[in-house]
């Protein structure tokens, strides 16, 4: 790695400084994340080596009323995303897909502090929650993806993206979608769509939504995009209702990347 982390240090502390103080509730802020997100990624170098595969999704951790404060400027964690993927990609850190910053809240932190949460490897979740085996998704079969009316794709992954690159799972020739646009996971023997900060949006049932469970006949649409959602068979527990509720916050699946490059430029996002 031609550029240290230190270096990436820096530049996200710059970009931020640049493009999001004024979001932020205190000029400490910017210090304190480029710190902890280039620690998660010294960390995971540390402990598996050059080798292993860095993990795509990170998670800050920040008190209950911080995490308000920080979700009345959408454009806060969108701008965080983007410099963060800049900067990495600048020194050499490459994800097989696009990394991704998501908000979660504890109130075991302080109001001035911040943590990061990453994955180690696979589809890992936290807390109480099992993690989904290829067996489990094998046994739920049945679901599916009916893709502009026309298309259908069946759900066999434990993690499936979607977007307009190639080496998405499902890809959309569509330029209303982003690269790298959602997720579907299979949690806890569910099927959870997550939007992975896309320009156009995810929208369940029209309302637009970051994370959501899916249930039988859920209209989803990527920036206008319309996308069925079928199983033949529903999991137990899901009932009849047909409403969409969304992925319980304690929830916190992450999934692991392998090395590749990806491009900045003409990033739709």
């Amino acid at each position: 790695m031609s550029i240290t982390l230190a270096d990436i240090e820096k530049r996200i502390e710059s970009l931020i400084e640049v493009h999001l103080v004024k979001f932020l509730p205190g000029t400490f802020w910017q210090d304190k994340i480029a710190h902890r997100l280039t620690d998660a990624i010294k960390s995971n170098l540390a402990t598996h080596g050059l080798n292993h595969p860095i993990p795509h999704h990170f998670v800050l951790v920040v008190h209950p009323i911080v995490l308000e404060q920080w979700q009345k400027e959408p454009r806060l964690l969108d701008g965080l995303t983007k410099i963060f993927r800049l900067a990495t990609s600048e020194a050499g850190v490459q994800f097989e897909i696009a990394p991704t910053i998501t908000l979660t809240s504890s109130e075991t932190i302080a109001q001035d502090e911040i943590e990061v949460q990453v994955a180690d490897t696979g589809v890992a979740e936290t807390q109480s929650q099992e993690t989904a085996t290829q067996e489990e998704i094998t046994s739920a079969k049945t679901a599916f993806l009916i893709i502009g009316g026309t298309k259908v794709f069946t759900l066999q992954q434990v993690v499936t993206n979607i977007g307009r690159r190639l080496d998405n799972h499902v890809v959309v020739d569509d330029p209303r979608v982003s690269r790298y646009h959602s997720q579907i996971r299979y949690v806890r023997g569910r099927f959870v769509i997550f939007d992975l900060n896309s320009t156009g949006g995810t929208y369940v049932n029209g309302q637009r939504a970051s994370q959501s469970v899916l249930y039988p006949g859920d209209v989803i649409s990527l920036a206008g995009l319309p996308i069925i959602f079928g199983q033949d068979i529903p999991p137990q527990g899901l009932g009849s209702s047909g409403e969409t509720a969304p992925l319980s916050p304690q929830s916190s699946e992450r999934s692991t990347a392998t090395l590749k490059t990806i491009p900045i430029k003409d990033d739709k996002k």
